[in-house]
């Protein structure tokens, strides 16, 4: 089932708001919230996300009436609901009388309550409750007409993606028993005729718990596999019993797709929700953060197969859980906001509407901050809404992209594992370098799977794709003889699913495609770094390659490797395989992106686009098209368009003007 529901949400145009906790606050600020949130144009508020201990203050004894009222007073101002299963924070009651669904560490530490997410998520007992709760809120509020949307649940696998609780240990063999069929292909699978680790039965196994060293690899890989799937099942619990009660109102619960969240396998949750959704927060100290804020929004793209999504939080200025906070600089909530909508996104919101006064998250930035209404963040908050009203008519419009940017998770678990040649590779940092090339030539992508149709794509980027299945090196070469310019970088196809190796050379299943082996990888030490012969360099990583109908496109020009190749092309049917066997630095990567696209015929949106200008195009069905042009730098730029400028409501012709951080929209016309 694939978002069976239809998107866009019935909010008008795209839909504007955030997380609203009025429980935190008397009556009379919920009174003039309503008046605040008419003023900033406010559409869709996720309420009663954190709320279990005020709508069950004791077991079976519930306190509705104020939640009834903040949604009658909602609806009455034209605010829809995003409205919460109300299960992402156990009540104490509950984890004092059941203390077992308490979650533990691998090396057994319990994680008590007085934070949030306390609870085990393979739990049958928590289960009942979250059950009951989910339940009984969607029976009361099935026919209120403010509900647009069900949130169930709250960041999923945030705090806890793994658990070693007995109840997780438990659910484990039961998914492995499903998996695997007989205690036997899991040896198989798991190698365990090394260190004498051969099981004699399923009861024998338990999760990947703290031992003396060096974990069984592919236990720690099936683990991480069945976590995420155990987070996906306790969705779907949740979201069936919401199903069975209000069968006409959609479903999502928010992702956290980005560069530093890897154990929840996002692909595989996209058939199960009816409207992706994703949490985004800037990291202050990047100063190219504006790069992953691209890179996560077509992620999320990807995740929801091009439709639209929501972003349902990020932050009006600073965050609270960084080593340094600082706030956003003026326009940069704009800025951040139009980003998502560029890349796709239907819903802005934020976490949250009201700045809250107590608790772990008050100095996170809001809506409505500390300080009030006159303040540059409410009145940003008003511009905001105010320009996504201008941008309506871009609701339900979509991005095209002839470049594809694979991402497997799976590879990313099992790649950044221990044991291994280095221990400084980052699997999201060799991503970002491979984007962050195609951003700076300010060509869209799509961020998909490696099992993905990728024969669409005259351009497919693979970073460190370290764990394939046969069908899925298959589909990749099938996509390069059919006229894609494919590259992989180094560790590629190093294993099968099960973490063997592939014997007979690297890079293991592609060395065929790519008509290159390798005979032994070339770690470097920290701090080395050896010339190439186009005049960039490389760090981190080698490998001793040989030509086996590959060409070299570049030669080591010294070090340990000198004269091996460093990078190779393969002429394959009627497109192209590429292989890095190295990590260039900036300049070689910019040189070997540029030349891949060239190669297949990628131009970018918008030629000649100024640097640090972003530019990104969405396409209506009836062939209008929509051009967000954003100034990440400290100058004036114009940049070529023709057409209307939707924020100022302006005529457009041979070019627009972007001040310095500054946004510009154009429907886009022919010059008469």
């Amino acid at each position: 089932m694939t978002n069976r529901r239809t998107w866009p949400l019935d909010t008008p145009g795209i839909a504007y708001g955030g997380d609203y906790n009025p429980e935190q606050w008397p009556l009379d600020v919920q009174v003039e919230d309503i008046e605040l949130m008419r003023e900033a144009g406010v559409s869709l508020l996720s309420v009663a996300i954190f709320s279990w201990a005020r709508l069950e203050p004791r077991e079976g004894v519930h306190d509705f009436g104020w939640l009834d009222a903040v949604l009658d007073r909602l609806h009455a101002a034209g605010i829809r609901v995003a409205l919460a299963t109300a299960t992402a924070s156990p009540p104490p009651w509950l984890t004092r009388k059941h203390p077992e669904i308490l979650p533990r560490t691998a090396d057994g530490t319990v994680l008590h309550q007085g934070a949030r997410q306390s609870y085990a998520i393979a739990s049958p007992v928590f289960r009942r409750y979250a059950l009951r709760m989910t339940r009984t809120l969607a029976e009361r509020y099935a026919g209120h007409p403010a509900l647009a949307l069900w949130h169930v649940d709250n960041e999923l696998g945030c705090h806890v993606p793994h658990d070693f609780s007995d109840a997780s240990a438990a659910a484990f063999r039961t998914w492995l028993r499903e998996r695997y069929g007989t205690v036997d292909a899991l040896n198989a699978a798991w190698g365990t005729a090394f260190w004498s680790q051969r099981y004699d039965s399923f009861d024998e196994v338990l999760p990947p718990l703290a031992a003396p060293t060096f974990v069984n690899p592919t236990q720690r890989l099936d683990f991480a596999r069945f976590s995420s799937d155990e987070h996906l099942a306790h969705y779907r619990a949740l979201r069936d019993v919401l199903r069975e009660v209000t069968p006409d109102v959609p479903a999502t619960t928010n992702f956290m797709m980005n560069t530093r969240n890897k154990w929840i396998d996002y692909f595989s949750w996209s058939a199960e929700t009816d409207v992706i959704a994703n949490d985004h927060y800037l990291i202050a100290a990047d100063p190219e953060a504006h790069v992953e804020l691209a890179l996560s929004a077509d992620l999320s793209r990807g995740v929801a197969g091009g439709a639209p999504w929501m972003l349902m939080e990020h932050s009006t200025s600073a965050v609270n859980w960084q080593p340094r906070n600082r706030p956003k600089h003026p326009g940069e909530m704009l800025r951040n906001s139009l980003a998502h909508v560029a890349r796709g996104a239907d819903a802005v919101m934020f976490f949250q509407w009201r700045q809250s006064l107590a608790g772990a998250e008050k100095y996170h930035s809001a809506m409505v901050p500390h300080a009030g209404r006159d303040t540059d963040v409410f009145r940003s908050t008003v511009a905001l809404g105010r320009s996504l009203r201008a941008l309506a008519e871009v609701r339900g419009s979509r991005v095209r992209a002839d470049v594809a940017l694979v991402l497997d998770y799976p590879s990313w678990w099992a790649a950044e594992q221990d044991a291994h040649p280095t221990e400084a590779l980052d699997y999201q940092a060799e991503l970002l370098r491979w984007y962050r090339a195609l951003w700076k030539l300010g060509v869209t992508a799509d961020v998909v799977p490696a099992d993905a149709d990728l024969g669409a794509y005259r351009a497919v980027l693979a970073p460190t794709l370290y764990s394939v299945t046969d069908a899925v090196a298959a589909r990749i070469a099938g996509a390069a003889t059919a006229g894609t310019s494919v590259l992989l970088t180094f560790f590629s196809g190093i294993v099968d699913e099960h973490d063997h190796v592939r014997p007979g050379g690297y890079p293991g299943a592609f060395r065929e495609l790519l008509g290159v082996r390798s005979e032994e990888f070339w770690p470097f030490l920290e701090g080395e770094a050896y010339p190439l012969d186009d005049g960039s360099t490389a760090d981190l990583w080698g490998e001793k390659t040989r030509l086996e109908g590959a060409e070299a496109v570049r030669v080591w020009a010294g070090g340990p490797l000198a004269g091996r190749p460093a990078v190779t092309r393969r002429t394959v049917g009627r497109g192209a395989a590429w292989y890095v066997a190295a990590r260039p630095d900036e300049r070689g990567v910019d040189r070997l992106v540029r030349a891949l696209l060239d190669e297949a015929g990628v131009t970018p949106e918008v030629p000649g686009l100024p640097a640090g200008v972003e530019a990104v195009r969405r396409h209506r069905a009836d062939g209008t098209r929509y051009l967000f042009l954003l100034n990440h730098t400290g100058e004036d730029v114009e940049v070529p368009a023709h057409g209307r400028e939707l924020l100022h409501d302006r005529a457009v012709t041979g070019a627009v003007g972007l001040p310095a951080h500054g946004s510009a929209v154009v429907r886009e016309e022919r010059p008469a």
